[in-house]
């Protein structure tokens, strides 16, 4: 299975999806800072499954429909830092899936995740990271879960790595840094945590317009 994750930069990078999907031939597209209200219906290959309505930004996911079938999904929202107080951004942080997949048989859960800003504390971003998990889990206890995106922590991800081992999940970063606007900050935001899948590597792909470079995950359940 083949996944990408792309925040797109409050939709600023959109018009990179068709080339992005056409080079890499993903089987799920997972998006965070899309405009909602301005996605296509499909790109390349692959079909809408679901996207956030909260807010204008938000999440979206596609995937290849001759390989997955949805079963049901959900969008989840998540503890609220101050800045998601006082600006109100988009409070849905989670887009979950339980998908078939039609030539094994099997179930899996795959989600598009958007962790609080850099404004508020690693501590926020754990709590909504195990909170998550722990919601996706309940769409099919014992399901292998994969979820990717932009989790903004840029540091002490060994606090992070320990707290996800934990509650029975691996954390897993992807070859190189993946956010580049400041400097001060630059390092992996955008990586994914799982049970019950073997991830066999995370590449991150050329920078394009948005502040965040693209991954492409490759796994397959365990």
């Amino acid at each position: 299975m083949r996944v990408i994750s792309y925040n797109l930069r409050k939709h600023r990078a959109a018009r990179e999806l068709a080339d992005l999907v056409s080079a890499h031939d993903p089987d799920i597209l997972c998006l965070q800072e899309c405009d909602t209200q301005d996605l296509p219906e499909s790109i390349g290959g692959l079909s809408l499954v679901e996207a956030t309505s909260g807010n204008r930004l938000g999440l979206a996911m596609y995937l290849r429909r001759n390989t997955f079938r949805v079963e049901s999904v959900r969008t989840i929202g998540l503890k609220k830092s101050l800045h998601d107080m006082v600006l109100k951004p988009a409070h849905e942080r989670v887009l979950g899936a339980r998908l078939l997949d039609i030539d094994t048989g099997r179930g899996v859960i795959v989600a598009s995740f958007h962790a609080a800003p850099l404004t508020a504390l690693n501590s926020l971003r754990r709590n909504q990271i195990r909170a998550a998990l722990g919601e996706l889990q309940a769409l099919g206890p014992d399901l292998p879960v994969l979820m990717v995106g932009d989790y903004n922590y840029p540091v002490f991800k060994e606090n992070l790595g320990q707290t996800v081992r934990e509650h029975g999940y691996m954390l897993t970063l992807s070859d190189d840094h993946t956010y580049t606007r400041y400097r001060v900050f630059r390092g992996h935001y955008d990586f994914a945590t799982s049970v019950g899948f073997d991830i066999s590597k995370i590449t991150t792909l050329p920078q394009g317009t948005s502040d965040h470079r693209p991954i492409l995950v490759t796994a397959e359940t365990a």
